[in-house]
């Protein structure tokens, strides 16, 4: 007996009808794409409250599908682009999330249509074996050995949460997976006071409460105080916490500092601490030999996290969480201890099940647009991106320096710029305020996009310089806008 079909059930998957609106939406996109990294007269946020952008896209959904489909997805498609942040716009500053190349999106498509998600091996053979490719290139970056394994998942947060379970289930002395959070003494992390709040939460997560988390301070330039780790850890003792892990940071958030990490790699292993960088932003200066020196010590490390939707230029979010000791990378998700976990030989292990290793059941095909533009790029188009980011922050710390309104929070460690328009009208108790009003004026006209951040003087503008096609005449520019913002009332 044939099962009836409803026949805008088969039209939803008709091929020739699928090739037209595809064909339809490549030009429009390719239309955006070109008018967003043109900049011109196109806003970078065409900002709307939220109430507006609510009611502009406020419908009753048909039951019955459009008259033309195509035209319909198509009009769809115009007032999302028209309406959305441009992050392709090279006057787009703002948070660390990069202009993607435009060839991963394709491959968004081509995982978004077959759907093979990866938790089980069967389910998604052809991406298994991409992402330990993946792994393995970006393990030999870093400089970590060929026994290194890892997944990909869904963002920093994610990641630091995945290596941080893992480092208990190495060091706490007891299986806190199976037995809880109280089947021992109380754990603590030592983590810089500059770090991510994700490692905050992560703590939390596990369930350590306010005191899983013990801050280690930091010097001028926000980096980890290697001097302060042995007071950070006599605390921890004193309050009746075992320290398990000790982290630092390779490009932290507010002002992209990299901590030294070889001392930090040093008090680890005096320790016998579990080793993890949080190198979401900064670990892609591996890839540029003029930068690499900045991650030196992250071999070390018994854990990674690495965005890839970062300083490699894929959509987001694309994470790697990479574990010295291969074997270590189902710790963080396993019932038991891991060389007991499916009986798995070593040959067998790298290309078993990705849901041992991730908090994802059901995880799309991540590695599928890296190793695409990997293999179809190459590998330099990336480690110029990241020398060419470097270098220009490094021009924008001294267009700022030269300059005698502006303040330069610290010279950049990598890509990130933190800064204050200081003129001569308005006195220094005033600065704060000017600089929240002055990147409110800049967002809502839509003229350039940038973030602010509170360091210990005062409030600070900061600017991630991860469009690669961002020019210097961009940032001439912001600084004139700036000026020409505080000059009005």
């Amino acid at each position: 007996m044939t099962t009836p079909v409803f026949p805008p059930l088969r039209a939803a998957y008709e091929p020739e009808a699928f090739r037209a609106t595809a064909h339809a939406l490549m030009d429009q996109l390719a239309d955006y794409l070109k008018a967003a990294l043109a900049g011109g007269a196109m806003p970078v946020l065409p900002w709307a409250p939220p109430a507006v952008n609510q009611e502009r896209f406020a419908t009753a959904f048909p039951e019955e599908p459009a008259p033309e489909v195509s035209q319909a997805f198509a009009a769809l498609m115009a007032r999302v682009l028209e309406g959305s942040h441009h992050l392709h716009h090279p006057r787009y500053v703002g948070h660390q999330v990069t202009a993607p190349v435009p060839l991963a999106a394709l491959c968004d498509a081509v995982s978004s249509l077959l759907n093979n998600g990866m938790a089980v091996y069967e389910m998604g053979p052809v991406a298994t074996a991409m992402e330990h490719h993946v792994l393995a290139w970006m393990a030999a970056k870093l400089g970590l050995p060929s026994s290194t394994r890892g997944v990909l998942t869904s963002g920093g947060s994610a990641g630091n949460l995945t290596a941080l379970l893992a480092a208990r289930q190495a060091k706490a002395g007891y299986d806190a997976w199976n037995g809880g959070a109280h089947a021992g003494p109380p754990l603590t992390v030592l983590v810089p006071r500059s770090a991510h709040y994700c490692l905050a939460r992560a703590v939390r997560i596990m369930g350590w409460g306010e005191g899983g988390l013990t801050p280690v301070d930091v010097d001028d330039h926000f980096r980890v105080r290697p001097d302060a780790l042995e007071d950070a850890l006599e605390r921890a003792t004193r309050a009746g916490r075992k320290a398990i892990a000790v982290v630092a940071s390779a490009g932290s958030t507010a002002t992209g500092a990299f901590d030294p990490l070889e001392p930090v790699a040093d008090f680890a292993q005096k320790h016998g601490l579990w080793f993890h960088v949080d190198g979401a932003h900064g670990a892609a200066a591996s890839l540029s030999p003029k930068y690499r020196a900045q991650v030196k010590g992250i071999e070390r490390a018994d854990s990674v996290v690495w965005d890839a939707h970062k300083g490699l230029l894929m959509p987001a979010l694309v994470t790697a969480v990479l574990f010295r000791d291969g074997a270590r990378s189902f710790d963080a998700f396993s019932q038991e201890a891991h060389y007991l976990f499916h009986g798995d030989g070593d040959d067998a292990r790298p290309y078993s099940d990705v849901g041992l290793r991730t908090l994802e059941c059901t995880k799309e095909m991540m590695p599928l647009k890296v190793y695409a533009c990997l293999s179809v790029l190459g590998t330099r188009v990336f480690e110029e991106a990241v020398t060419a980011s470097y270098d220009q922050a490094r021009r924008f710390a001294g267009m700022l320096t030269a300059a005698p309104d502006f303040e330069l929070a610290l010279e950049p460690d990598c890509n990130i710029v933190c800064f204050r328009h200081t003129p001569a009208h308005v006195p220094p108790e005033g600065w704060d305020a000017l600089q929240v009003r002055l990147r409110e004026a800049l967002v809502s006209r839509g003229s350039f996009y940038l973030v602010q951040t509170r360091l210990p003087r005062g409030v600070y503008l900061r600017t991630t310089l991860i469009h690669p096609l961002t020019g210097d005449a961009d940032l001439e520019s912001l600084l004139d806008t700036l000026r020409s913002a505080a000059a009005r009332p």
